[in-house]
């Protein structure tokens, strides 16, 4: 059905297509070096204090397990509570580092893809460009100013 009304409203309105692959573009973009190169400075930062951390564990797990035996059971439930309150640190802290880092890839990022999004905007409004395809992922990037046709599907649906 949709294919089939895609050529009457072609025919009725001049559409002109155009395509972009976004991936290249942001690879070329003025100051993605340099928010990459800050990204990978935070990730680097983060690795360092979660290996600090892994370490710890792993240096107080191997002295439990060499004292163990010499250990009363209250010393031992302690020490076995503080190993895995430990674990469980170290898992919030790499869940936070994550959420963190792709937070803060998105920051850096916005700007660049902000600008590139206005360029494929101001080119394809003067180029007349009814529609523009990114060929890198498949999306929609651009659409003329058109009207909705929402409120009369629905209508037509009786929704």
């Amino acid at each position: 059905m949709l294919v089939a009304a895609a050529p009457a409203s072609m025919a009725q309105k001049n559409v002109k297509l155009g395509h972009i692959n976004s991936n290249e573009l942001m690879q070329i973009m003025p100051g993605r070096d340099s928010a990459q190169a800050a990204f990978q400075r935070e990730v680097e930062d983060l690795q360092a204090t979660l290996k600090t951390m892994q370490d710890e564990l792993e240096s107080r797990y191997n002295d439990y397990r060499a004292k163990e035996s010499q250990m009363s059971d209250l010393i031992k439930q302690t020490k076995q509570r503080e190993l895995q309150d430990m674990g469980a640190r170290m898992e919030e802290f790499q869940k936070n580092a994550q959420q963190q880092l792709q937070d803060r890839e998105q920051e850096l990022l916005k700007p660049i893809i902000d600008r590139a999004k206005k360029a494929i905007e101001e080119v394809a409004k003067e180029r007349g460009y009814t529609y523009i395809f990114d060929s890198g992922v498949g999306a929609l990037l651009y659409q003329q100013d058109s009207e909705d046709i929402m409120p009369f599907v629905k209508t037509k649906l009786n929704l």
